[in-house]
């Protein structure tokens, strides 16, 4: 209950704080990548429990003579760039903490399609609610292995506080002055997560 209020006071505060660039961003996508502004994709949460995550759009719908969409790299240009690595793309995600869908802090709710790739430990990371930042993220982010980040978010779960809820926000901030971990050292965005034995 303490963790829930803290989120709802915490999200409306930020939303309150970051309504300008709520709506820069979305004059940003309009006039430079298009329609739609938002979309939502399908991720879990808590037990598992499927939501539709929030986010500003950063990639172009580009596709090559057959029909195809470009690979990420060729459809994320300046201004997708510019709104991922300033986490731009992340602020309609308070809704969902709003919503009750995820926390302010908590590991970060990825694809559907990896939840039968995960270990028995890191299926541990579905023991709390997913978050819009999180312990991984203020230690590598995506510049980080999927086995460390998971460990992180398994060590999350395992010694939340409010007090590390506190330093990780504050991490968070630093990073995000920062701009550092956005990408993997491979990739504009993090590779798919193929399983333990890959």
């Amino acid at each position: 209950m303490a963790k829930r209020l803290f989120d709802i006071i915490f999200a409306l505060l930020f939303i309150i704080i970051f309504s300008p660039f709520y709506i820069l961003t979305a004059l940003l996508i309009l006039v430079g990548i298009g329609r739609p502004i938002l979309f939502a994709q399908e991720r879990p949460s808590q037990n598992e429990k499927i939501f539709g995550i929030y986010k500003f759009r950063t990639m172009s719908n580009q596709k090559d003579e057959n029909g195809v969409l470009l690979g990420d790299e060729k459809r994320l240009g300046k201004i997708g760039k510019f709104i991922r690595s300033s986490s731009l793309d992340e602020l309609p995600q308070l809704f969902n903490v709003l919503k009750g869908d995820m926390s302010i802090v908590g590991p970060r709710p990825l694809l559907i399609e990896y939840l039968p790739l995960y270990s028995k430990e890191q299926r541990k990371r579905h023991n709390v609610k997913a978050g819009i930042t999180g312990w991984a993220q203020v230690n590598g982010r995506n510049a980080i292995s999927w086995e460390q980040k998971f460990e992180y978010d398994v060590w999350y779960v395992e010694n939340q506080s409010f007090v590390l809820d506190m330093k990780i926000l504050w991490l968070t901030v630093l990073k995000l002055f920062k701009r550092s971990d956005i990408s993997s050292n491979t990739s504009v965005t993090m590779e798919k997560f193929r399983g333990n034995n890959q």
